[in-house]
């Protein structure tokens, strides 16, 4: 149920993280290799990301609803759009779920951007926050903002409690941190000499992409990178 990818480092081409590699979201999109639900992520994509002209760290969103690997123009851009960090997705529509560009991952709260790999049942999330869409993913995004991206551990926890079927994969950015989390399907992590790269399947076959393991909060920033396990049985789950 859709791929995605971050990216926290030296500025680079969007292409050179989306299109151009040889397993990227764009081939990802139709083939992905290690999906464990699902065949294909044709229900769109989105790129979002901050560059150097982005006012007061407010993040730059491209969305859509059609599948990546026929979008000519977003191809001929995106070598010209560079990036010190961001968030992209391909998704694969959960059930009776809308498809549509707004419920097209990445979310954003205007600071941070959002994606959700998985599925989670609406009835156990707020009826209170404001979503971009009523997709399952969007209204978990908009509850992962109200509470806030230094609580996303307890926030993940919780909602894993209270919904036992969830997969919450959720990879968040904002300009300076990349956040993720592991619930259900995969995630790897790539330690390049300009940056780091996390992505829920590795786009090429380099050896040295590392395998998050499952109900493990990931945190990059400046100092580097941090994998820690999340609690099993959180105090006060909903």
């Amino acid at each position: 149920m859709c791929r995605h990818l971050g990216w926290l480092g030296a500025p680079v081409a969007i292409s050179s993280l989306v299109l151009d590699p040889p397993q990227g979201l764009r081939v990802q999109a139709y083939a992905p290799r290690r999906q464990k639900h699902g065949l294909m992520n044709a229900d769109g994509w989105g790129v979002g990301f901050f560059d150097s002209l982005s006012q007061g760290g407010t993040p730059r969103r491209w969305r859509s609803a059609a599948p990546l690997w026929g979008d000519s123009s977003f191809a001929s851009i995106a070598p010209a759009l560079h990036t010190h960090c961001m968030v992209a997705a391909v998704r694969s529509a959960t059930v009776g779920m809308p498809l549509e560009a707004t419920a097209t991952a990445p979310f954003t709260d205007g600071r941070w951007l959002m994606s959700h790999n998985g599925v989670v049942d609406r009835a156990v999330l707020p009826l209170t926050v404001q979503a971009e869409s009523v997709c399952d993913s969007a209204v978990l995004a908009a509850t992962i903002f109200a509470n806030g991206l230094d609580a996303l551990g307890e926030t993940i926890t919780a909602i894993g409690a209270a919904d036992p079927g969830a997969r919450l994969n959720i990879l968040a950015a904002n300009g300076s941190r990349l956040l993720a989390t592991t619930w259900g399907d995969t995630l790897y992590s790539l330690r390049r000499d300009d940056g780091v790269v996390l992505a829920s399947e590795p786009y090429d076959d380099d050896p040295a992409w590392e395998d998050v393991p499952d109900r493990h909060l990931v945190q990059v920033d400046g100092g580097g990178v941090t994998v820690s396990p999340l609690d099993h049985k959180p105090k006060g789950s909903r």
